[in-house]
């Protein structure tokens, strides 16, 4: 989107034309400080409809979980939409942070904590290499339509946190995570969803291709 917008309004005069990759993540990198700031103030309301929707919910019996490990800072910015949600709501909501991801059945087999207390070692360790085989079987597989060579450990740390905590939330909500609904706000967590099969509604905060489209 930067690009876009820099190539309509202009790029910077004193700007070498071999720079603008770096210029455009060093624009990313403070819009990002800026925007977490931000979401963790005091001052930034919730999204109008975000208490209806999770009242809703909990009213017909729909378990709500908040996973407060989801994003970079998310435990920062989590603490500010908990304080707003109110206490006598948060009671009623399950909130999913770094402990409780760590201490979930899937937490302590992909991270290797706590694991072999109650469950048999080498069960595991058969466990996570058929786990590691089916996951770079699918990559290959995608990989092969794709044209590209895949090395599944090549996998973000970033994607692989936010999967560990989808499937430990799922797990606190005693739910699979096909019979679950993640509410996203960023491609990272679309993808992660995706690749485990969980259901996710996208909620828009910028305009889309699409929107973009229409104003050129």
């Amino acid at each position: 989107m930067l690009l876009l917008f820099f190539n309509r309004i202009g790029w910077p005069t004193s700007l070498p034309t071999n720079e603008k990759e770096s210029f455009i993540k060093g624009v990313l990198r403070e819009k990002l400080k800026a925007l977490e700031v931000f979401s963790a103030s005091d001052s930034l309301p919730l999204r109008p409809g975000v208490e209806k929707f999770i009242d809703d919910a909990l009213n017909e019996g729909v378990p709500v979980a908040i996973l407060t490990t989801y994003g970079r800072n998310g435990e920062k910015t989590s603490r500010s939409i908990i304080e707003k949600l109110g206490q006598e709501r948060t009671a009623k909501i399950h909130i999913i942070g770094k402990e409780e991801v760590e201490k979930s059945l899937y937490g302590q087999l992909v991270l290797g904590e706590g694991v072999a207390s109650s469950l048999d070692e080498q069960l595991v360790r058969e466990a996570q290499k058929a786990a590691s085989a089916e996951k770079q079987r699918i990559a290959e597989e995608v990989a092969s339509i794709l044209k590209l060579s895949v090395d599944i450990n090549a996998a973000s740390e970033s994607s692989e946190k936010i999967i560990v905590t989808l499937r430990a939330g799922s797990e606190y909500v005693g739910r699979d995570v096909q019979n679950c609904i993640l509410v996203a706000g960023s491609q990272s967590g679309v993808l992660a969803a995706e690749r485990i099969g969980m259901p996710c509604i996208v909620v828009r905060s910028r305009p889309s291709w699409m929107d973009l489209a229409a104003q050129t």
